[in-house]
């Protein structure tokens, strides 16, 4: 099957549609966009035609180009008839159905239906269609134009040709197209369910503020830390998603809601579209203060452990010496320690031990907990320590174990491969690396490592390993 010259039925006239109609017609498709509410598929047209020629004006596309995009989409008043048919309209499984049993009594047999939805099991939605092999999942990310990643999502009934040629296409659009099963969530809502949840886990137990998680994170190369991404995208629609997944995987305790999120809810306190959510809009997160330490000289430092961040440790302190069979990483100060965690506290050590993040980039602020003489040997790598709770994992550690963890799960129950939910999230939501690119810098049993030790901690399902990790 090919549908690289096919004609295209965009129904949704919204900004996702809009920017679907867009890419396909850049790509040289004769485009149809229908929207049901009279009117929007001439106004998205026109939002476009304006798009381009800001494009026009920046010298990112010709004239010419814009001009020959443009003239490719028509809008339509009624359903027409495609090769290929891409739904972007509301989140409501009867909604969509209700869509497909409209286009199958017009559509010739070997047209292909794709939807966008993000949430809803394109298996569910196949469900009494006459012909439910041809119906696909092509999960664009917002902004279309710009975001390269789409989802191809296989439902039980999908055929193996249509989501291949779904595939291919999405590549000749210029994206970088990546299969998954339909599950809750697919790859990219599924696997980064952590990065929200474990932030809102240390929230509960008032290990840190919002601003220093954040800029932990931050430095750990995510562009927005989760407090303000939350805020972004309004507390009521994350929460609404996190129950949604939830319900959608059995109540299991993974995805757990979370009492804080809650409470957020309750206040109308949504985020940046309400002016209030974990920070005050629009002043956003106060800076965290300055820090500025000399520690003090050591009559005897020995960086213990292998790796590259025992390296780092050898380059900037000169005058230590190695102790390469130990069991741990970091340093030794006169006695005291510096230990990057392992899931333990800084008070299963011992006085005069310090715990430190996982340092995921050479500069930055850094989460440590414990003895504060100790940490501020981390300025000596360039790192900025900043002193959150003594918990199991930290912050950045914790959060990457359970992201590498959920990709883990997926790939071991089929969704996607490594390489897919890889390049899933760091194409969908812009992760500094993929789950497995930071399995394979951390390293498996470090890993299953901390979340046994969270796990022992907290009690329950949350932190289970993976049996494809173990």
């Amino acid at each position: 099957m090919n549908l690289n010259d096919s004609h295209v039925l965009v129904v949704g006239a919204g900004l996702m549609g809009a920017g679907i109609a867009q890419v396909a017609a850049q790509a040289g498709h004769e485009v149809a966009l229908f929207d049901a509410r009279p009117g929007a598929a001439e106004a998205a047209k026109s939002k476009l035609s304006a798009m381009l020629d800001g494009l026009v004006t920046k010298g990112r596309l010709t004239a010419d180009a814009a001009q020959a995009a443009l003239a490719r989409i028509t809008p339509v008043e009624a359903l027409a008839t495609a090769d290929l048919v891409i739904e972007a309209i509301v989140e409501n499984l009867d909604v969509k159905r209700a869509l497909f049993a409209e286009l199958e009594a017009l559509l010739p047999p070997e047209a292909v239906i794709a939807t966008n939805t993000s949430s809803i099991s394109v298996t569910a939605l196949a469900r009494g269609m006459q012909k439910p092999e041809r119906l696909v999942g092509m999960h664009f990310f917002n902004p279309v134009p710009l975001m390269k990643l789409v989802e191809v999502v296989s439902g039980l009934g999908t055929s193996p040709e249509v989501a291949q040629a779904v595939f291919d296409l999405a590549g000749r659009w210029g994206k970088t197209a990546v299969h998954t099963r339909s599950t809750p969530g697919f790859i990219v809502n599924r696997i980064a369910r952590p990065y929200y949840a474990e932030t809102l886990m240390l929230l509960q137990d008032r290990a840190a503020a919002p601003e220093l998680i954040d800029a932990v994170l931050r430095a750990a190369g995510f562009r927005m830390g989760p407090c303000e991404l939350m805020d972004l995208i309004g507390h009521d629609t994350n929460f609404a998603v996190t129950h949604s997944v939830f319900a959608a995987n059995f109540f299991d305790r993974r995805f757990t809601p979370s009492l804080v999120q809650q409470e957020l809810v309750d206040a109308g306190f949504f985020g940046r579209k309400s002016g209030r959510g974990f920070y005050r809009y629009p002043e956003g997160a106060p800076a965290l203060p300055a820090v500025s330490i000399a520690p003090p000289r050591a009559a005897r430092l020995v960086v213990h452990g292998r790796g590259a961040l025992a390296e780092r440790f050898v380059a900037n302190l000169p005058e230590a010496v190695r102790e390469l069979d130990s069991d741990w990483v970091g340093l030794a100060v006169d006695g005291r320690q510096l230990r990057l965690t392992d899931g333990r506290r800084a008070r299963d050590f011992g006085p005069g031990t310090a715990v430190f993040d996982l340092p995921l980039a050479p500069t930055g602020d850094i989460a440590y907990a414990g003895d504060a003489q100790t940490a501020e040997w981390l300025t000596r790598l360039g790192l900025v320590p900043r002193a959150v709770a003594d918990l199991p994992g930290l912050v950045v550690a914790r959060t990457i174990a359970m992201l590498i963890n959920e990709a883990a799960d997926a790939v071991a129950q089929g969704v996607c491969d490594e390489a897919g939910a890889d390049a899933a999230m760091k194409l969908g939501v812009n992760y500094p690396a993929g789950p497995f690119e930071w399995l394979a810098f951390w390293g498996s049993a470090p890993v299953a490592a901390l979340l046994n030790r969270l796990d022992h901690h907290y009690r329950g399902e949350r932190y289970r390993v993976s049996p494809y990790l173990k």
